[in-house]
């Protein structure tokens, strides 16, 4: 091949790779063939410097109907119903062009549930910013990235008829060179009526639907599986352009489909295009895949093989159907405006040929290009930076008033309400959402066939997770369980979505692996196992990484959606508990953050059995009707827990509670709440939390017009004036 060296560079394959690739082929390759290879290799589709890592993650229950592996985990929740749920990151497009970016994430993500066969029903985000304060350039720049990333994630959803019922959103500055946008959808079928991404049967014809192919998207899945530079950052054509109504006219035209009995297979079009659908349908069953590449049907003029097969124009998919079910297929995609071609069949080869008007074009065993890409084993390196943070305390730091240090940190963009961001999202429509974004920890909504309710909660805390990845991580999985907890819910299972920097960098490699025995030790103790996931590498630019951000959503269920619980205060008179332990700990905490501008300390051991006993409480506790409402104690401690409480719930409070040090108002020990109950009731939940072995503690009563807490006080008008108008004041200030 001439110019083999800048045909390698720019497909981002090793000599290595390619000596790979001449003994599979047995020959020299092609430009469609290298096209192939550099798409299926790439980090994106093959996770090779991840999978390593991500082996034995607990992945049953008995709950549990679809692992990893599928476009989307799947779970059981009774009634003869299931949950499919995962989470994607769009982070690299999102950046290039932060509208369209976070548009085509969310609608991947959307094609990733419908192509189960679930209609989707609820949407969350987790997305991470820079820098968005003051007038520099890259604090305007990170403002438009908000705006841009907003707008996309609201328009695709608001078109798609999709609520958008929670998310979560933080800031710093290692995110200003890469912002993380990870968009997680949930649907709802029949737990029998499932379908899966397989290509099988000799003969069954291989149909395309949706959308035609044009040339947008052509690299994507390899532009993110590299570092960026600032040239780089300008590969706008590697950004895919979606559209939510052909999108919606996709989904009821699968839905549709799926009530027949013509699929044998149908897989969305993702990264890498008709590339990695064909491969992974045929690479599931060991079959082969005959397709004419000039059937597919085109957008744009003169467009080649090599565009076809690695474009990720949006909206499509590709289905095994039976064989005799051409016609009445075409005919329900016909139906709803979009296309539909026969573009090949399945054959017993094992191999992959491709035609370009009967020509040839391509001819490649399926297995070793799904199966045989480079798993690597990278080197990791202990970062220098923990041991060096590792041993400071809040007594490493000057000593201030609770008061100013109260202040501080309830106007801190982590604190504040995000309702600039969430208003642009329709939380409502289909009529289910019960908890919805601003009501605070988990966001809920009715199943309308069971009678049962849905929770999930998106968490992590990218401090903690620099501090000590493997905690962060596991304590990640524990706050989204806590949070779904606290609506009286059981969490089941999660998806997660896995950020990090530079795999080559070995610290980075470092941070991953040890997120991931994380991740695994908190599921198993927890008994949350992973169903679905992502994972981004290569968020860095021009040698700066991001935070290690293991982004999780648990999912879970409560058996009555007429009993779940809320997180705002009911009734003036009531009184608050606080269940669990205060131990003082600051590790990669909001005080030091906001205080002092540091992410530091130690994060202390974890008590798994404690947060176990947390959520059994609140379950049962819950269904006895003993509680009125529950918030889990986390960022920012006590202080900031009923700061939210009063200023969400229009309420006051006046409290006083004993700690060692006053400071420990603020403090972010694991496994708490702050729970609300009538006088009635009080003795049972106290009865209740000391037979779960947990400590518990009366905080005081609801009433007043301002937050009394021990020696901090602010008036709840000055306090929801912080808290509701702090943030769309700083994100309009361009405008």
């Amino acid at each position: 091949m001439e110019n083999l060296d800048k045909v390698l560079k720019s497909h981002k394959l090793s000599h290595e790779d390619y000596a790979h690739i001449l003994e599979i082929l047995g020959r020299e390759p092609n430009l469609v063939e290298i096209g192939i290879f550099s798409a299926m290799w790439s980090e994106h589709c093959s996770y090779k410097s991840s999978k390593k890592y991500l082996n034995g993650f607990p992945t049953t229950a008995p709950w549990v109907i679809q692992g990893p592996g599928e476009n989307a985990g799947v779970i059981d929740i009774g009634g003869g119903m299931a949950a499919v749920f995962k989470m994607e990151s769009h982070n690299h497009p999102s950046f290039i062009e932060p509208f369209q970016g976070a548009a085509t994430g969310v609608g991947g993500i959307l094609r990733d549930i419908f192509t189960m066969g679930a209609r989707p029903v609820a949407n969350l985000n987790a997305l991470r910013f820079g820098d968005v304060y003051g007038n520099e350039t890259i604090n305007r720049y990170q403002r438009h990235l908000v705006r841009g990333v907003v707008d996309g994630i609201g328009s695709y959803g608001n078109c798609m008829g999709v609520p958008t019922i929670g998310g979560e959103i933080s800031f710093d500055s290692s995110y200003n060179g890469n912002i993380l946008v990870n968009a997680f959808s949930l649907g709802i079928c029949k737990s029998d009526e499932i379908f899966l991404g397989v290509a099988k049967g000799i003969g069954n014809p291989v149909i395309y639907v949706g959308s035609k192919t044009g040339r947008d998207g052509l690299g994507g899945a390899v532009m993110s599986s590299d570092s960026f530079t600032q040239e780089s950052k300008s590969l706008r054509p590697t950004v895919q352009v979606g559209d939510p109504f052909t999108e919606k006219l996709l989904l009821e035209a699968c839905l549709e489909l799926f009530k027949t009995d013509h699929v044998v297979g149908i897989q969305d079009m993702g990264a890498a295009g008709l590339t990695s659908s064909s491969f992974e349908m045929a690479g599931k069953t060991g079959a082969g895949l005959k397709m004419d590449l000039d059937k597919v049907p085109a957008r744009e003029e003169g467009m080649t093989p090599y565009e076809f097969m690695l474009s990720e124009s949006q909206e499509r998919m590709l289905i095994c159907a039976k064989i005799g079910s051409e016609d009445a297929v075409i005919a329900i995609f016909q139906k709803w405006g979009l296309d539909a071609a026969v573009i090949g069949e399945v054959t017993d080869t094992g191999r992959m040929e491709l035609y370009w008007h009967g020509q040839k074009c391509a001819d490649m065993p399926i297995a070793p290009v799904s199966e045989e890409a480079p798993i690597l084993d990278r080197p990791i390196a202990k970062p220098a930076y923990i041991d060096q943070i590792k041993d400071k305390t809040i007594d490493s730091y000057d000593t201030i008033d609770n008061q100013e240090a109260f202040e501080k940190m309830v106007s801190s963009l982590e604190v504040v309400d995000k309702s600039w961001v969430y208003q642009q999202y329709d939380s409502m429509v289909q009529t289910n959402t019960i908890k919805a974004p601003g009501s605070l920890d988990a966001s809920v909504i009715r199943i309308k066939e069971n009678g049962k309710a849905l929770a999930m909660s998106s968490d992590c805390n990218p401090r903690y997770c620099y501090i000590d990845p493997h905690k962060g991580a596991a304590l990640a999985v524990m706050e989204s369980g806590r949070n779904v907890a606290m609506s009286g819910a059981r969490p089941l299972a999660i998806t997660d979505c896995l950020n990090f920097g530079n795999p080559q960098n070995p610290q980075v490699m470092w941070q991953f692996a040890h997120s991931c025995e994380g991740i695994k030790e908190a599921c198993t103790k927890l008994n949350t196992p992973v169903v679905s996931g992502n994972v981004s590498l290569y968020n860095e630019t021009d040698s700066t990484s991001v935070y290690p951000t293991p982004a999780i959503v648990m999912v879970g269920l409560n058996d009555s959606q007429e009993s779940v619980l809320q997180s705002q205060l009911t009734q003036e008179g009531n009184e608050l508990l606080l269940v669990g332990t205060t131990k003082g700990e600051f590790g990669g905490s909001l005080y030091i953050k906001a205080n002092f501008g540091e992410t530091a300390g130690a994060i202390g051991a974890i008590d798994y059995d404690a947060e176990l006993a947390l959520w059994e409480l609140m379950i049962q506790a819950n269904q006895k009707a003993l509680l009125e409402c529950a918030k889990d104690v986390s960022m920012g401690g006590v202080a900031i827990a009923l700061a939210k409480l009063c200023a969400t719930s229009n309420k006051g409070v006046d409290i006083t509670v004993e700690f060692s040090d006053s400071r420990y108002i603020f403090d972010e020990s694991q496994s708490r709440a702050i729970v609300e109950v009538t006088s009635q009731n009080k003795e049972a939940v106290i009865a209740m939390a000391k037979a779960l072995g947990l400590e518990i503690a009366t905080l005081g009563t609801i009433g007043g017009d301002r937050l009394k807490l021990n020696d901090i006080e602010m008036p709840l008008t000055q306090l929801q004036a912080i808290y509701f108008d702090t943030f769309a004041r700083m994100i309009e200030q361009d405008l």
